[in-house]
């Protein structure tokens, strides 16, 4: 007879699919990556490279009059709960889960690096998408905490909260699921590459400027948009955890190789 003990904390089993790619083992998971960025940008006095999409949630929060710093990780720590709550989820989950999360997002950030050195051999000239040269070990930690950022709040804009909106006014338009969800996934993918690059746009009067980014490339355009499918996938099948750790794995080692 199978020992009930031993089988809550196996980190692998027949209910681990299921369980890791719920909100609140997502939750468990990025919970320690979200205190490292967070803490580390404090502790480095703003130094860390911010991704646009931190950016411009805490813009809007600011707008809306939500100035307190920690309220953005609040706020992505609450829409998991009442994500896990909407979807009535049982609100228990074995810890040993994170542990084949961990191996998942280490396996999936490495596939998405091979992605990336194949296309780059189909170019003339190399590139080295969502990397920066690290020179000096304070600027080595000050990437490695802004990837981590980069790997949470980009997967909470582009996928938890663009493409699930997406989704449903797909949805609502009279789209099937399957077409909703394709759709989805190719404009926010669209929109996920083109926020990493500078915009300077005039119409009508309405001037629209970025200070950060980078020139705009075909090459690392294509490869972003294939990573935003990518990580969509990820989102769809294996959750808002292991999307976000593939992606912060994906940029840590773009560091290393």
């Amino acid at each position: 007879m199978a020992d009930p003990e031993r089988k809550r904390h196996m980190p692998l089993g027949s209910d681990y699919w299921r369980e890791s790619a719920r909100p609140l083992a997502s939750l468990a998971f990025v919970a320690p990556m979200l205190a490292f960025y967070e803490i580390g940008v404090l502790v480095l006095d703003q130094q860390v490279v911010r991704n646009a999409a931190d950016v411009w949630l805490r813009q809007l929060l600011d707008m809306l009059g939500f100035t307190r710093y920690f309220f953005l990780p609040v706020l992505t720590c609450g829409l998991l709960l009442a994500w896990h709550h909407v979807a009535k989820y049982p609100w228990r989950m074995h810890w040993g889960v994170l542990y084949g999360m961990l191996l998942e997002s280490l396996v999936f950030g490495f596939l998405l690096v091979l992605i990336a050195g194949w296309q780059r051999s189909l170019f003339s000239a190399a590139f080295w998408p969502c990397a920066q040269e690290a020179s000096g070990g304070g600027h080595f930690l000050r990437l490695l905490v802004g990837y981590v950022g980069a790997g949470i709040y980009e997967e909470l804009l582009f996928r938890l909260l663009l493409l699930s909106s997406a989704v449903g006014l797909l949805r609502l338009s009279g789209l099937s699921l399957r077409a909703s969800w394709i759709a989805g996934v190719i404009a926010t993918s669209l929109l996920f590459s083109a926020a990493h690059y500078q915009v300077d746009i005039a119409v009508a009067g309405w001037h629209f400027q970025t200070s950060y980014g980078e020139s705009f490339a075909w090459s690392s355009f294509l490869f972003r948009f294939l990573a935003g499918v990518f990580f969509s996938v990820l989102f769809l099948f294996r959750g808002f955890g292991i999307a976000a750790g593939s992606h912060a794995v994906y940029d840590w080692f773009t560091l290393i190789f």
